[in-house]
């Protein structure tokens, strides 16, 4: 293996059961995509696109507030643009119609007065608004990856995958992807030159936040976008990473994404509309650019605030009302601002491993729990106090009458006592690094394997090392000083464990990951530490 310089990463790499070869999978290449023809739905998608354009009809982009929705809208509707088109793009709100492709979202849209509307990320099971659009005179082309009801679209054209008679055999693409698919078939029919790699960037950020498997296509157009990425030839995204502060100089992780680039985009949708975040995508001048990250940036502030705030509260209430030695957690408060809940559930999931549940305005809930817990089948059992529940057995959300919490919270707590015994994900085997690799070489190999995330995780590593320091940061977390018997040392953040600072002297075990130091530069290294103990 050539192409690998640390022993650590080459022992790793030969226990995969990889589809490709070698080097395929360490230089993924854009021609390897799988041929589109067989998509349903794109070639007529391209077409009524393209007769809108030369037609001079106005086009609205309607896509919802996640990442990937927000970014399969700034993909479809630029490319529009770029070809000659009128287009109009909207976003979800969650505090005016909530997810997906709501009555609220179709009244902002007919008030545009299209004649054609392209749904992103959402669509595939809004019968009821789609056909009230059918009644109003549009032409409706839906571009998704959700999972399929069986009734028919009353649509001009659909494309998702996850159709019956899709013969497209990669089915895990995210919408942002699907959009690129569609705009090279728009490109082809409009007889155009236009080069939409420039549109991978925004792939990347999409596929990386929506959580799709990082695998075949996705790891091809996402390892391509991360490079685009990092170009930053995009204004928004330029002005976006010079207010994060992220060092352009290496290449860009899925990490970098998920934890810094992701979390800012989604913070508009939380506390207000998301039209911020989609201006930032959308940018075409400097000056527009920079103001759209600042104001990003200081909503993402201020989501942190409140978090940080909500986060405090709920756990006030989980000790007051002993839930943190019950099955299972239930809070909630009307004044929490329900498009924060669902980090706080997740927060209080890990911190106590049970299910965890928060309930904010207007009675809205996020659900989370420990890897491997049911659940969808929990709140199945507990939905006769529920006024609605949805979602899968990972994470799912609720609405609830707040005079039935007590309720609830009894049913839930039963619900969740009865499933002891699910089967809990197993850890990951951890790879020691060998005396003999030197720890940049090893990062320098780790970008190989990017994009690492779903169903391509990054290798779980372990080093030990003696504490040369160990101190609690802003925020709760542990910093640590290694030192390797070599003299070799190595920083190591630890998420959530300040409070081990004290007991951890002499030599220890850390689990984690490594990547480049961007605050030292140069050969520097991190670990990003998900597990510290002492070298019993």
């Amino acid at each position: 293996m050539p192409a690998l310089r640390s022993e650590t990463i080459r022992r790793y790499v030969a226990s995969l059961s990889l589809n490709a070869d070698l080097d395929s999978f360490l230089k993924p290449r854009l021609s390897s995509l799988t041929p589109p023809d067989a998509m349903t739905g794109r070639q007529e998608t391209a077409q009524r696109i393209a007769q809108a354009i030369r037609a001079g009809e106005k086009i609205a982009v309607f896509g919802d507030y996640d990442c990937d929705g927000m970014t399969a809208t700034a993909i479809m509707s630029d490319i529009i643009e770029a070809l000659g088109g009128t287009v109009t793009a909207h976003l979800a709100s969650r505090f005016e119609g909530g997810y997906g492709f709501s009555d609220p979202a179709l009244d902002r849209v007919l008030a545009s007065e299209p004649q054609l509307l392209i749904t992103c990320d959402c669509g595939s099971s809004d019968h009821p608004r789609l056909e009230r659009a059918r009644r109003a005179g549009l032409d409706v082309i839906v571009i998704d990856h959700h999972l399929v009801p069986d009734e028919p679209l009353p649509v001009l054209a659909f494309l998702n995958p996850h159709q019956p008679d899709c013969e497209f055999p990669f089915k895990h693409m995210a919408s942002c992807g699907l959009a690129l698919s569609v705009g090279a078939a728009l490109r082809k029919e409009m007889k155009s030159k236009l080069d939409i790699r420039a549109w991978l960037d925004l792939v990347a950020i999409g596929s990386i936040a929506d959580v799709v498997p990082l695998v075949g296509d996705n790891r091809v157009l996402v390892r391509a976008g991360l490079e685009v990425l990092r170009k930053a030839e995009r204004p928004g995204i330029r002005a976006l990473l010079d207010v994060i502060g992220l060092d352009r100089s290496s290449p860009f992780s899925a990490e970098d994404v998920a934890f810094r680039i992701a979390p800012r985009l989604n913070a508009p949708g939380r506390l207000q509309e998301p039209d911020a975040a989609l201006a930032v995508l959308r940018a075409k001048q400097p000056v527009q650019a920079a103001e759209a990250a600042a104001l990003v940036e200081e909503l993402c502030q201020r989501r942190r605030e409140d978090q940080k705030s909500i986060e405090a509260e709920a756990e006030a209430q989980v000790i007051s009302t002993g839930q943190d030695v019950a099955p299972g957690i239930v809070v909630g408060d009307l004044k929490w601002n329900h498009g924060i809940v669902g980090i706080i559930a997740g927060r209080l999931a890990e911190k106590y491993g049970r299910p965890a549940i928060v309930i904010g305005s207007d009675g809205v809930g996020s659900v989370r729990g420990p890897g491997g817990f049911p659940l969808y089948d929990a709140l199945a059992e507990s939905a006769e106090h529920l006024l609605r529940f949805g979602g899968h057995q990972a994470a799912a959300g609720i609405s609830i009458e707040m005079s039935k919490l007590a309720d609830f919270t009894s049913a839930f707590h039963e619900a969740v006592a009865r499933r002891k015994d699910y089967e809990r994900p197993k850890a990951p085997k951890a790879w020691p690094i060998v005396p003999e690799d030197d720890l940049f070489e090893i990062v320098q190999d780790l970008q190989l394997l990017e994009p690492c995330g779903e169903k391509n995780p990054a290798p779980h590593l372990e080093v030990y090392a003696t504490v040369r320091s160990a101190r609690e940061v802003k925020g709760g977390h542990l910093k640590l000083d290694l030192v390797f018997d070599n003299g070799a040392r190595v920083s190591a953040f630890a998420p959530g464990k300040g409070h081990l600072r004290q007991s951890l002297k002499g030599k220890v075990r850390v689990r984690g990951s490594l990547r480049p130091d961007r605050y030292r530069g140069g050969r520097n290294v991190e670990m990003m530490a998900q597990d510290v103990s002492l070298d019993v």
